[in-house]
């Protein structure tokens, strides 16, 4: 199992599988595919900054649809719980959205530098 990045999801809606690298591609192609619910409300947010316009849960149901990407559902306080261990960002997205991968030490498919310096399991 891993887990996406706000930006992976927007860019695989958007079909530009060119901005991945063959071995991000085979991740995402030979593993379940998850997502924390913090990503959902950040795509809510790019939306209301416009910097996406479909909706958020289109987003999210399309790409249920076409690649099989899962919500994940796992206990909240525990994530929470691993999200308060980090003092290396302050952005509360990346920081829930990496703490729900960190949970199992599941790989975070992300572009992020900040999260590739800082999470073990984050790959690009």
């Amino acid at each position: 199992m891993i887990y996406l990045d706000t930006h992976v999801v927007v860019w695989l809606y958007a079909g530009l599988v060119q901005k991945f690298s063959q071995p991000v591609a085979d991740l995402i192609n030979d593993h379940e595919i998850y997502i924390s619910p913090m990503v959902h409300l950040e795509l809510r947010y790019l939306v209301e900054i416009q910097r996406v316009t479909d909706n958020a849960a289109t987003i999210v149901a399309n790409l249920s649809n076409r690649i099989g990407l899962k919500v994940c559902a796992r206990e909240f306080n525990a994530i929470i719980g691993q999200a308060m261990r980090f003092s290396w960002t302050r952005d509360p997205f990346d920081r829930i959205i990496v703490a729900q991968a960190g949970l199992n030490d599941n790989i975070l498919i992300t572009k992020d530098q900040n999260i590739l310096e800082n999470f073990p399991h984050a790959q690009w």
